[in-house]
């Protein structure tokens, strides 16, 4: 018989957080000391990738060196801190959640040590089983090793695992620890890209919870 999937991994930004207007806002921020163009929502929806190096490559039309990136990282985050006081949830974020029969983690590729008080502040910690960020000082890489790490951390099998993120990303994680994976069109991805991942869809966090549910 199929295994049973009863645990999920949520993103967190673009997905549980609605914070796409300001990850624009940070990235042209970045793009800006560098001579860069600036990018709307809509193109930021359709070329963004991870790595992320790989990304302000193409926008700029040039090869960033290590030093490079990690300025223009570190610009990023730190007009992005200044700006997520103004960030709300997902408008269905928390009766998505709810909504979940089995076990619930995180994992954001965003900082770990501020990603922790930040999912309190939103009354979110006692929904999770586990919660992880980025524990490194330059982030931007993709996320398959993370979700690896995250799962063996308290011992669950990818294999009974499905994960709802926003990303292509997302998905390849998942598809790397033999999870299963919703992505959800209200953030950072354009639907059509979505769509085209061939990856099941969903329009709200609530679809997206009940599609998690049928997938063996």
């Amino acid at each position: 018989m199929p295994r049973r999937r009863d645990h999920l991994v949520w993103d967190w930004n673009g997905t549980l957080l609605d914070d796409l207007n300001l990850v624009v806002a940070a990235t042209n921020a970045a793009l800006a000391t560098v001579g860069g163009p600036t990018v709307t929502a809509q193109e930021h929806r359709t070329q963004f990738r991870r790595p992320v190096p790989d990304y302000y490559a193409e926008v700029l039309g040039r090869i960033l060196d290590a030093e490079e990136y990690r300025r223009l990282d570190t610009l990023f985050h730190e007009t992005y801190r200044l700006g997520l006081i103004g960030c709300g949830l997902a408008a269905d974020a928390t009766a998505a959640l709810r909504a979940w029969h089995g076990s619930q983690s995180l994992l954001s590729m965003w900082f770990h040590d501020e990603l922790v008080p930040t999912i309190d502040r939103y009354g979110l910690t006692t929904l999770f089983a586990r919660v992880d960020g980025l524990r490194a000082g330059v982030g931007g890489e993709r996320k398959a090793g993370h979700l690896a790490r995250h799962l063996a951390a308290f011992g669950v099998d990818g294999r009974s695992t499905v994960l709802i993120g926003d990303s292509i990303d997302d998905a390849e994680a998942a598809d790397h620890v033999g999870a299963r994976c919703v992505l959800y069109t209200g953030g950072v991805t354009d639907p059509d890209r979505l769509r085209a991942s061939g990856w099941p869809v969903a329009d709200s966090l609530s679809e997206a919870v009940e599609l998690a549910a049928t997938l063996d």
